[in-house]
């Protein structure tokens, strides 16, 4: 019979890292292909159908420097419990836009990481993109439901570095 044993307190924390990277990863990368390309990006919101070409250029223009900001903080470990709800919410916002755009009938390549606009009814990729984004709101909610993690100035402001060296002696 197998049996599960929950993972250590520093086990969580090690996974914690790595969920908070790795979404970091996913806010860095995205902003800064946005804002290396501002004009392919808003192509990308516009090709939604969803706003006024003067809602699009400012969602296009506060976007990529939001994400950038998000996983600069993730990068830190500033303001987790926050950030991760700020992701979740802006990760569901985008699974709808992707997920309605599909349900329209749209050609759109989403712009998540680069390109974006109208392709081809063959090039869309809409379940992957789905999927992709459900697996980083995995991270999202890992993080608010246990925003505590390795390296962070959150725990050096909190003293949680020191509990967790309390509990390396105990063991």
């Amino acid at each position: 019979m197998w049996t599960i044993t929950p993972l250590s307190p520093v086990a969580r924390d090690t996974v914690g890292l790595v969920m908070r990277l790795g979404l970091a990863a996913v806010w860095l990368v995205s902003g800064a292909i946005k804002v290396a390309d501002p004009g392919q990006f808003y192509s990308a919101v516009q090709a939604y159908q969803l706003f006024g070409a003067g809602t699009a250029s400012v969602l296009s223009a506060v976007l990529p420097f939001l994400e950038l900001g998000l996983g600069a903080l993730l990068v830190l470990g500033l303001g987790t419990r926050l950030v991760a709800a700020v992701s979740a919410v802006l990760l569901l916002a985008y699974i709808a836009g992707v997920a309605q755009a599909w349900a329209r009938g749209l050609a759109i390549d989403c712009g998540c990481f680069g390109g974006g606009g109208q392709v081809t009814a063959g090039q869309t990729h809409y379940g992957s993109e789905i999927l992709r984004d459900l697996g980083f709101l995995i991270l999202a909610a890992w993080l608010l439901v246990r925003p505590r993690t390795l390296l962070s100035v959150e725990g050096w402001l909190t003293g949680d570095h020191l509990e967790r060296k309390r509990e390396h002696v105990d063991l």
